[in-house]
């Protein structure tokens, strides 16, 4: 064996691991991609062919060891082989999120001294190239898809293809090149860096290793049993840890195949198409599943609706229990199988889930009603909870111990302990980050010197070993009687109904707790048509009677709920209102993850907050916004507040 062979073998980079699948596994499918409806694939050994031409092609462009590259686009299975060049080189990729505008894109690339900026469309590359005279360190601009870009002619910007070609002519002049460099690779380097939402400030860079990445995905293909023969759908933005774990890291430590879909549009479309042993979506696109479903079923004959009902009441009792492998009633199985072939069957089918071995969910908490409603029907839907400083995994529900109200137990190797003071979960496991980028004052207050990370969450772990979230430790607060305020926990409570789409609730420091609401445009606009509601626009449709007292029902359903936790019952909502415009990101109100900015949006909306805290029911507001057609106008409107009941508490049985 040779000494590059010797040095290959420790397998301890993505470029490394790469090279081991194109020798032992070279024609299974790594990747795949839809383009004007056909799926195109790459192999293992094509993979290496095309990262090994882009990487040397880097290398004629003077890359050096170390050097930042950001990768802007939607999953795309160039960039994820852009990600595996600049890494073979020793450099560090930067994922930026696709739908960041030029000012939030600029931060990133000047904050992490990008040198190179490899982008998918000419939507990307025209935001970049917008910033370029602010980013020093930028020196070319690197595109995939050419349609639009033929009459560019800036000298610093270049087809990926002509820099493969490029790559081609230095391969051949230096034929040892880029195995040499892939063997300099070390598991303590630095693989990646991925900025933080930046709910609170400035979003920070999260330094990560190919020992976090590498150890912490090997840990949990171990635990969850993921294999060469998995299949998963990547369309989680790349910037996201998330995706960079389990379209990446988790793909390239276990060989099994990513696949791309043509669109965000098309998502579902493919999902249908591909069939993927696993799939990970946040609550929200869970939720908007599942109103489809129900749409659709209001729209379907009589008798296709009762069938429905009669045989989602059969999974409700026994779906859960199947799946988990306990007892049911004789008669409950039998109706089960019949309800598998008339109803789940299909239904998983349609939504593309007939092959699914494991969903996840994370970010915010899941509805206990949705969770039920996936797992009865034969889903293996479980929760996680992780952070861009883990590396992802913090824990995840074990098979057979799955709950709709905690988040599981420590990943493999994690350890898990809570201040005694302030409730606030810490974590310590091989994913921990190396620190933040530029920012040593940072690392220093998330990271202690042994290893342990500040998550900035109040929680408890259960009897049973179960980490349970309650909120984020620093936005807990407490009502003017002493109740405990948790905004989080009472916003995603609120969420799980389907014509709610977002939520802000007060109640710090205050006699009782209000909220603003952003309805499901969707859901209640589909309510509307079916009782010939007319409506002209989102304003219209969210200030009528008839949605306020829809809201009121669900917020009081959320009071009812409350009631029964002795801890929680003095937090109900007493008075709410439905808010003139969607929160949104470009507006600074939501981060690109979807987390409320909640300074942003307590300094715009001080008015609106005092109104809900005096006598007022009726607010006039006059806002300029920014429709979905990128025009810009003015809202007049009179908000209205209501009142909602709220309950005595009780204790609950047992």
């Amino acid at each position: 064996m040779t000494d590059r062979q010797n040095s290959l073998s420790s397998l301890d980079t993505f470029p490394k691991l790469l090279l081991d699948h194109g020798v032992n596994r070279p024609q299974r499918i790594a990747l795949r991609e839809k383009d004007l409806g056909i799926w195109l694939t790459w192999s293992w050994s094509e993979v290496v062919d095309h990262v090994r031409s882009l990487a040397c092609g880097l290398a004629s462009f003077g890359f050096e060891r170390g050097d930042k590259v950001a990768i802007v686009g939607d999953n795309r299975p160039d960039l994820y082989m852009a990600m595996m060049a600049i890494q073979s080189l020793g450099g560090v990729p930067v994922p930026v999120y696709q739908d960041s505008v030029a000012d939030e894109m600029q931060f990133v690339l000047e904050h992490a001294e990008v040198k190179f900026a490899i982008v998918e469309n000419q939507e990307q590359a025209d935001k970049v190239l917008s910033v370029l005279d602010r980013c020093p360190a930028l020196v070319s601009v690197i595109y995939s898809d050419p349609r639009g870009m033929r009459h560019y002619r800036q000298s610093d910007l270049f087809a990926y293809t002509e820099v493969q070609a490029r790559g081609h002519q230095f391969d051949k002049d230096n034929p040892d090149y880029f195995m040499d460099e892939i063997a300099k690779g070390k598991g303590a380097d630095v693989g990646i860096i991925l900025y933080t939402s930046g709910t609170t400030g400035k979003p920070k860079g999260v330094m990560l290793s190919y020992d976090n990445v590498i150890i912490t995905c090997r840990n949990a293909n171990a635990r969850e049993r993921f294999r060469e023969t998995d299949d998963v759908i990547a369309y989680l933005p790349m910037a996201w840890v998330g995706d960079h774990a389990i379209s990446y890291g988790q793909a390239l430590c276990a060989g099994y195949s990513v696949s791309c879909p043509e669109s965000s549009d098309t998502v579902m479309i493919d999902l249908r198409e591909l069939g993927p042993t696993s799939f990970f979506a946040p609550p929200r696109i869970f939720e908007n599943i599942l109103t489809n479903v129900m749409v659709r079923m209001e729209d379907a004959s009589w008798i296709k609706r009762q069938i429905f009902a009669y045989f989602m009441d059969v999974a409700k009792r026994a779906g859960t229990k199947l799946l988990e492998g306990r007892q049911v009633a004789m008669s409950d199985h039998l109706l089960y199988r019949i309800g598998q072939i008339l109803v789940y069957g299909p239904l998983r089918d349609a939504l593309g889930f007939s092959n699914i071995r494991i969903a996840y969910t994370g970010g915010e908490a899941i509805g206990p009603e949705l969770f039920e409603f996936y797992r009865s029907i034969g889903v293996n839907l479980k929760q996680l909870y992780g952070q861009t400083e883990a590396t992802v995994y913090v824990t995840i529900q074990p098979d057979g111990e799955v709950n709709a109200e905690t988040v599981g137990t420590p990943a493999p190797d994690c350890e898990i302990k809570i201040d005694e003071d302030t409730k606030e979960v810490l974590y310590r496991s091989p994913g921990v980050f190396v620190g933040y980028y530029k920012n040593e004052e940072a690392t220093r207050e998330t990271k202690t010197e042994d290893g342990w990370v500040h998550t900035g969450d109040a929680g408890y772990i259960d009897d049973i070993g179960h980490v349970r979230i309650i909120d984020r430790a620093k936005d807990v607060g407490k009502l003017n009687d002493g109740t405990m305020f948790a905004p989080k926990f009472l916003e995603n409570k609120l969420k799980f109904h389907p014509n709610i789409r977002e939520a802000v609730t007060f109640g710090d420091e205050k006699d009782f707790v209000t909220a603003f609401i952003n309805i499901d445009l969707e859901s209640m606009g589909n309510w509307a048509e079916r009782n010939n509601l007319n409506y002209g626009s989102y304003v219209d449709l969210a200030n009528r009677d008839e949605i306020y007292a829809i809201i009121q029902s669900n917020i009081e359903e959320s009071n009812r709920s409350l009631a029964a936790d002795p801890s929680l019952a003095g937090s109900q909502i007493k008075r709410f209102l439905i808010l003139h415009k969607l929160l949104d990101a470009d507006d600074g109100e939501l981060t690109r993850t979807g987390k409320i900015r909640r300074k942003i949006v307590f300094e715009r909306y001080d008015d609106l907050i005092q109104a809900l805290y005096s006598d007022k029911d009726i607010i006039p507001i006059e806002a300029r916004v920014t429709f979905e057609n990128g025009k810009e106008g003015v809202i007049k409107a009179d908000l209205k507040i209501r009142e909602a009941e709220v309950y005595s508490s009780v204790q609950k049985a047992g």
